[in-house]
């Protein structure tokens, strides 16, 4: 005896539904295209012999790629120093910004205390304050401490950040109570319960923040200028415009070299950390 099987359903063909589905991955090929055009015409014209640079028309790729720019970049310029001097600044205030940023981020979310609230918006005020507003009084503190021309202060203005503050809250405020109630019960403190618990369950959100925050300071082209007068304290992009003015003059091919080589530890950082700041840039756009 045979079973008669159903008949297989066969999906509609919904020519509709392909036009719209090819017009939003046209659209963003498109978008992709243009937000990467600047960053492909910098590596091409990285490429291009210096008669070629400003040959009239669009030309992208060029007809005889050479490496002589890098060649000349690292030999005319410290490009190296001014590498160094990036992981440094970028890196102290990286590490300064977590250690005020995630017992902050814990209070407001996890503590009750008189203020809270009003502290709270007060923190995302901050967040619409330009930071040139703050130049001013920022370098007269420091010239008043000694520091101009230091390190300290190209750190020390940016140890806070609202936008950090604001990130871990939200993210500490969706973890389970229940789950804090039993490391508490276990005796358990607030510095081992930040460190132990809530420090690997918001991994993906410190790893946003850590891209936002070297990617903005290592780019930071306004405060080095501001309060650093030796050349051998310039972070990386304050060191292209120098070396462009004083070494390579209208060599634009060499320049566009150092940028390359400047903006390659930033690519480095994103793809290493791109699961995590999309993990965490979805949480935060699904769950407010």
């Amino acid at each position: 005896m045979t079973v008669a099987r159903p008949p297989l359903s066969v999906p509609r063909f919904k020519p509709s539904a392909l036009l719209r589905a090819a017009s939003i991955h046209a659209f963003i090929i498109a978008m992709a295209f243009v937000t990467l055009f600047p960053f492909l015409w910098m590596v091409g014209t990285s490429l291009k012999p210096p008669k070629e640079v400003f040959r009239p028309g669009v030309h992208l790729l060029p007809t005889a790629p050479t490496l002589g720019n890098y060649a000349t970049a690292v030999q005319r310029a410290p490009l190296g120093r001014f590498l160094l001097n990036g992981v440094i600044v970028s890196g102290s205030i990286l590490v300064l910004q977590l250690l005020v940023i995630i017992p902050a981020a814990y209070a407001f979310a996890r503590m009750t205390f008189p203020g809270r609230d009003l502290l709270f918006w007060l923190v995302l005020a901050a967040l619409v304050v330009p930071g040139y507003v703050t130049a001013v009084p920022n370098f007269l503190l420091l010239s008043g401490w000694g520091l101009i021309n230091t390190y300290p202060a190209l750190i020390l203005p940016f140890v806070g950040s609202a936008f950090g503050i604001f990130l871990l809250r939200q993210f500490f405020r969706q973890i389970p109570g229940e789950i804090l109630d039993a490391a508490l019960l276990d005796g358990c403190g607030a510095g081992r319960l930040v460190w132990h618990v809530l420090l690997p369950l918001t991994r993906p959100a410190i790893a946003a923040f850590a891209v936002f925050s070297i990617v903005t300071h290592w780019n930071d082209f306004f405060w080095p200028l501001v309060v650093i007068q030796s050349s051998h304290l310039y972070t990386p992009p304050a060191g292209i415009a120098y070396f462009a003015d004083a070494e390579a003059g209208a060599n634009w091919g060499v320049v566009m070299a150092a940028a390359v080589i400047v903006v390659t530890p930033l690519v480095a950082v994103f793809l290493v950390a791109r699961r995590q700041f999309i993990e965490s840039m979805a949480h935060v756009s699904i769950k407010g």
